[in-house]
């Protein structure tokens, strides 16, 4: 028997360390494929559905292979989660001696040179961030990680936040005078000396895509990588294998050219007043984009009279800037490196207006206040799966939704990982007595402009039969804040709707509630684990294709029907199929749970491809009849 297996085994070390811990054939299957992964030196897909206990079943080999290994996961809570609970645990019982490390991307350390240039040029900052620079500033003096997630007192977008952290754009590197004293580094230095690195994807990416100084060196020192939430893994590939400039950005580099320049560099006045004139060129660039947030195509937003004088002009203002900071080279470090910044940022500038070049999608996209343009590559396969044969390292991607039917060509195909071995581990749970799956009947089509008073009718039944919690996810926002309206009016019970509060705040006051309502987009059909009457019914609006007008999917499609290929069936209905299994995984969590799934959508019935979308899910018991779930909810309050 194998070292992974003696430890799954009833009696073996888990069962003996850990109370309630049941051994599961999955997860030994799993565990022992990757321990055979790692002993030769291959990849591993890995589709583990809720239940299968995927966590322990990647982390057991690992610990106990003398290889050093980088886990990296697709969101932050999963990363705290592995390093400050699993980890730890498992560690105790398999493997004491090794070390492990948590490593998260520059922006969330403390930078102590910008905190005490900041302090220096406090009298230009607004009161507001004048205070919060105050709290910083006293929790500076007693952390010794830096690490900004402890930093409870302030929001995660505070105004203050980025004065005081760094960007590859803005780091001095080892030219900075407290660099020995860097939280940053200090964290790089543990993560190189540990076994085990708990990374997320976004840096795991960022790492690979700009082998920033000294950073590179962690990730290629390591002969195993697992990726866990691996169904996120190519699209964030396919940003950091591309560029993108936004305004943000655009107007911190302004904005720190004039703090420098009023504090420093008094004499320098040309700077000043030439970095405010491109900080309001900037911002006009930004009022050619409607008001409300959206994503477009870029070569055809481009083209536009308004834009192409708008960018022109900025393009113009940018290339004057860099040309005035020029005549200040060598005066200052931080002037060095805004200069160093806004030639690059020049280059990119001019990079993204030449929109004529092949085999990338330019798109953009807005928030209130600001734009993003990226250039992105169509397809990372060749690049990515290059790095993986010939890297001589051990890759593992796992995660509950790869398969699309019961095969990976989805994901690994994407990733250029044709030679992967993949698993397919169906859940322990039973669902067929724990959960029913409902589509009511005589609904309004997907794109009646008024099915959401319908929608908001069936819902309230469902909620009213439901003595527990109660999940509504949405594919559009629009969607989301008309029903939210409706269903306040509607129910006497606490109604939470994403944005009235950060997503974990929202997720902590849902399961606290014990039958509360919360309405959620696209963030909240993955990464929630609400277990037992806390959440009993998950209703979904719509069946979830990406929307018609994603720029980066229209240039997908688009390459797809030039390459002879169907791209609906290839592109577009895979990724809805993950997406509608992850939205429908929130529902049962634990061998305990029972709860009812409502898919408030026709074209699973009415459509040729409404079978794959089925045929995907859980099994659980179906019906038509909206009676049978709300008797179904009732049975579960009266056991």
């Amino acid at each position: 028997m194998s070292k992974v297996a003696d430890v799954f085994k009833p009696g073996g070390a888990l069962s003996a360390a850990l109370t309630g811990f049941q051994p599961r054939d999955a997860q030994l299957q799993m565990a022992s494929a990757i321990e055979k992964t790692i002993r030769n030196g291959k990849q591993l897909v890995v589709e583990a559905e809720t239940g299968t206990g995927k966590t322990f079943a990647y982390l057991a080999p690992i610990l106990l292979a003398k290889d050093k290994a980088v886990v990296s996961t697709g969101t932050k809570n999963l990363q705290e989660q592995l390093f400050h609970r699993d980890l730890p645990t498992l560690r105790k019982i398999l493997a004491p001696k090794k070390v492990i490390a948590l490593l998260k991307g520059r922006a969330n350390y403390l930078c102590l040179y910008r905190l005490e240039q900041a302090q220096i040029q406090a009298g230009q900052l607004p009161k507001t961030t004048q205070h919060q620079l105050v709290k910083i500033k006293r929790w500076s003096t007693m952390t010794r990680s830096g690490d900004i997630g402890e930093l409870n007192e302030l929001q995660e977008d505070a105004q203050v936040m980025p004065l005081v952290t760094s960007t590859k754009d803005n780091c001095l590197g080892r030219d900075c005078p407290v660099y020995e004293y860097c939280h940053l580094v200090q964290a790089r230095e543990e993560a190189k000396k540990a076994d085990i690195v708990v990374v997320n994807h976004h840096l795991f990416f960022a790492d690979l895509a700009v082998k920033d100084t000294g950073f590179g060196e962690i990730i290629p020192n390591s002969e195993v990588v697992v990726f866990d939430e691996a169904h996120q893994v190519p699209d964030i590939a396919s940003q950091y294998f591309g560029d993108a400039v936004s305004s943000r950005q655009l107007l911190e580099l302004s904005e720190e050219v004039i703090r420098l320049c009023l504090t420093e560099l008094k004499d320098l006045s040309q700077a000043t007043q030439m970095a405010r004139t491109f900080e309001q060129v900037v911002k006009d660039w930004r009022l050619q984009f409607p008001r409300d947030p959206m994503r477009g195509n870029w070569r055809d937003w481009r083209q536009q009279e308004a834009m192409v004088e708008a960018t022109d002009r900025l393009g113009e203002k940018l290339e004057l800037l860099v040309n005035v900071l020029r005549t200040a080279r060598g005066r200052h470090k931080d002037m060095d490196n805004l200069i160093e910044r806004a030639e690059e940022f020049l280059a990119l500038w001019q990079q993204l207006m030449n929109t004529s070049e092949t085999g990338y999608s330019y798109w953009f996209e807005t928030t209130a206040r600001h734009v993003v343009v990226h250039q992105t590559p169509l397809s990372v396969a060749k690049k990515f799966g290059g790095l993986v044969r010939h890297s001589q390292r051990s890759w593992v991607f796992t995660s509950a939704t790869i398969a699309v039917n019961e095969k990976f060509e989805h994901f690994t195909h994407r990733l250029g990982i044709y030679d992967a071995e993949t698993l397919l581990l169906p859940s322990p749970f039973d669902f067929a007595q724990q959960a029913l799956l409902c589509l009511p009947r005589y609904l309004p089509e997907a794109n009646d402009y008024h099915r959401h008073t319908q929608l908001a009718d069936i819902a309230s039944q469902c909620i009213k039969h439901n003595h527990g919690g109660t999940f509504l996810l949405f594919t559009s926002h629009r969607m989301l804040q008309q029903m939210a309206e409706l269903l306040r009016d509607k129910l006497d019970r606490k109604v939470l709707v994403q944005g009235d509060a950060g997503k974990t705040e929202l997720i902590n006051q849902f399961t606290e509630a014990g039958n509360a309502v919360l309405l959620g987009t696209s963030s909240f059909w993955e990464g929630v684990d609400v277990r037992g009457d806390a959440l009993r019914c998950v209703i979904i609006d719509k069946l979830p294709f990406a929307s018609p007008d994603d720029p980066l999917l229209n240039a997908r499609v688009e390459d797809a029907k030039l390459r002879g290929v169907d791209a609906f069936n290839t592109i577009q209905l895979p990724q809805a199929i993950i997406a509608l299994k992850q939205g429908a995984g929130r529902l049962i969590r634990d061998q305990r749970d029972r709860g009812v799934l409502l898919l408030c959508d026709n074209r699973l019935v009415n459509r040729y491809y409404g079978a794959r979308f089925l045929k995907s899910l859980p099994p659980m018991r179906r019906t038509r009849d909206l009676a049978n779930a709300l008797t179904f909810l009732d049975e579960k309050d009266n056991d």
